[in-house]
């Protein structure tokens, strides 16, 4: 993909993320109740999260395209194999008082949390938890999936909490000042300064402690959207972190009892964090070869082979292949050896591993270059499982990513409330909106994720 296919495809994702913003903070100006303002002011958060992704991602782009013109060529080196990552059965155990949790005394403190996901440019939001001192553990269901992610993933989760209880007062935004993202539709650049100047600012607001947090002057419009979340805690998950089960982490604070957006966490969080490399799934190479194992030549023979997952599956035919039952299995492992050999010609040496055993077997080839084709699918095969240990060592299973909850109509959804016409004697009122934040708001609901 050229350089500017590259910046036109960037630059594409961050004029729908701001047209997003656009839409939530047309929402949140909308909002007649509390709870339908918590919501858009979650939807605000994330937007700005991955505009600032976004943009220093394009930000590295362009660094790398000045390299490259300079004569300071980036390594061409073929890196580790990309995969999938999947968090889920989030919870985090909060930690009351006696005389709050058993007693049922003092004030009862409601807020409203959320946790922010991100690897890369990547991010997702979990639901809306209100919680008090009802409630033992903060839950979130279902799983969030990233895509298209390497080896050295840092996966960040961020607990972002606001107070339920603080005064809302619908239309406390006043009138609409002109929008600084009116000339996203222009040149690059007023794109990116518009998007910047933007995300930068509702960005600061929700916690600094975060990887794409950036310091900006405040502007009145844009500060005074709404409920502010603030960032309660957060924690990253490596590789090293990959667990086919649940376990624990630590969980950094970043605010303290003073807060009136505070949760007495009790400094960890549980959750099921898998990871499945593309080398695991799906096919490296396949094609008729001649297979020898160990010193016996006359052992085996031609079979059709299939390299994938930890094995090189050997087929007496390739219509055997779709039945799924090899007649000959050669494991392929992360310490596995493959070497080029000039007798016989045209053949590879691999030597590995089986039931702590060394197994050792030649393939010979029909021509050089599927020989060279073969020798380089290997090695970068047994490249990418030694980089995603532990991964590799079985298929981890990923659950199907959850969709997000429709909220009933009866339980105030802003969207039906606000773009649904309402029918007599249904009880919903419908503000008196203009036609352009009717449009807004319903391309802001069919793009949302």
């Amino acid at each position: 993909m050229s350089d500017h296919t590259q910046d036109g495809e960037l630059l594409k994702r961050i004029e729908r993320e701001v047209r997003m913003r656009e839409g939530a903070g047309k929402l949140l100006a909308a909002c007649s109740r509390r709870e339908q303002a918590l919501e858009a002011s979650r939807s605000l958060l994330t937007c700005n999260a991955r505009i600032l992704a976004l943009l220093s991602q394009l930000q590295q782009m362009r660094k790398a395209q000045v390299l490259q013109r300079v004569g300071r060529r980036p390594s061409e080196d073929v890196g580790p194999c990309l995969g999938k990552i999947s968090l889920s059965d989030l919870r985090i155990p909060l930690m009351w008082k006696d005389s709050e949790y058993f007693k049922n005394k003092g004030e009862l403190q409601r807020c409203a949390v959320f946790c922010l996901l991100q690897c890369g440019t990547e991010i997702h939001d979990t639901d809306l938890v209100m919680v008090d001192r009802t409630l033992t553990d903060i839950c979130f269901e279902g799983a969030t999936i990233f895509s298209e992610v390497g080896p050295g993933f840092q996966l960040r989760v961020e607990l972002y909490s606001s107070c339920a209880v603080e005064d809302f007062s619908p239309g406390a935004l006043g009138p609409r000042r002109g929008s600084c993202l009116g000339d996203v539709g222009c040149s690059s650049g007023k794109k990116i300064r518009a998007a910047f100047e933007s995300a930068a600012v509702c960005g600061s607001g929700g916690g600094n402690a975060g990887p794409a947090s950036v310091s900006a002057p405040s502007s009145p419009h844009l500060s005074a959207l709404g409920p502010k979340y603030n960032l309660l805690a957060h924690a990253t998950l490596r590789i090293e972190h990959v667990q086919e089960g649940f376990k624990t982490h630590d969980l950094s604070l970043a605010a303290t009892e003073d807060n009136p957006f505070w949760l007495p966490l009790y400094g960890n969080m549980c959750c099921r964090l898998v990871a499945q490399p593309l080398c695991m799934t799906q096919p490296v190479i396949s094609g008729q070869l001649e297979v020898k194992l160990g010193d016996d030549l006359e052992s085996w023979g031609n079979v059709f082979c299939v390299l994938r997952g930890q094995s090189l599956l050997c087929y007496q035919s390739e219509e055997e292949e779709s039945e799924d039952k090899p007649s000959l299995v050669i494991p392929i492992r992360k310490d596995t050896v493959c070497m080029p050999q000039s007798d016989p010609v045209q053949s590879l040496y691999i030597r590995t591993q089986q039931r702590g055993e060394d197994a050792v077997c030649t393939l010979t080839m029909d021509a050089p270059a599927d020989t060279q084709r073969w020798s380089a699918a290997i090695r970068q095969h047994v490249y990418n499982m030694s980089q995603w240990t532990p991964c590799c060592d079985q298929l981890m299973k990923i659950e199907t990513q959850s969709c997000r909850k429709v909220i009933p109509v009866k339980q105030g959804s802003l969207y039906h409330e606000i773009v649904t016409p309402s029918c007599p004697g249904d009880g919903l009122l419908v503000p008196d909106l203009s036609v352009e934040i009717r449009t807004l708001l319903s391309s802001y609901n069919k793009e949302s994720y």
